[in-house]
């Protein structure tokens, strides 16, 4: 399990508007942080045309690194730690230009000046 990773990762129990569901996410925590079996993740959606005007909304085209099977979205505003116990299946990576452009997107939501 290493940043930049996608994996499908069960979501569920949730509450309120929280992303549900077995999900692909991406991890965006460095691999050198933390001492916790825990993962700072990013869930993955569908992409909707929408989205474009939503700045912490990262749209991802499937590829044979990611694995994705259709036009998606990193979510990050979602963005939570996650017990790896949470983590079903590795199912790709992302390109070093998408990790870039989620966390641009994460620097937004958290007020983080890059």
């Amino acid at each position: 399990m290493k940043r930049g990773d996608i994996w499908f990762i069960n979501l569920d129990p949730t509450v309120g508007a929280e992303i549900k569901k077995k999900r692909p996410a991406i991890i965006v925590s460095v691999d050198t942080i933390g001492i916790l079996p825990l993962k700072v993740i990013v869930p993955v959606t569908v992409w909707k045309p929408v989205y474009q005007e939503v700045p912490w909304m990262v749209q991802l085209e499937p590829d044979s690194e990611n694995n994705l099977e259709k036009l998606s979205s990193a979510d990050t505003f979602q963005v939570r730690s996650v017990s790896q116990r949470r983590f079903v299946a590795l199912l790709g990576k992302t390109n070093p230009l998408t990790l870039r452009e989620i966390e641009n997107a994460l620097s937004k939501v958290l007020g983080i000046q890059g």
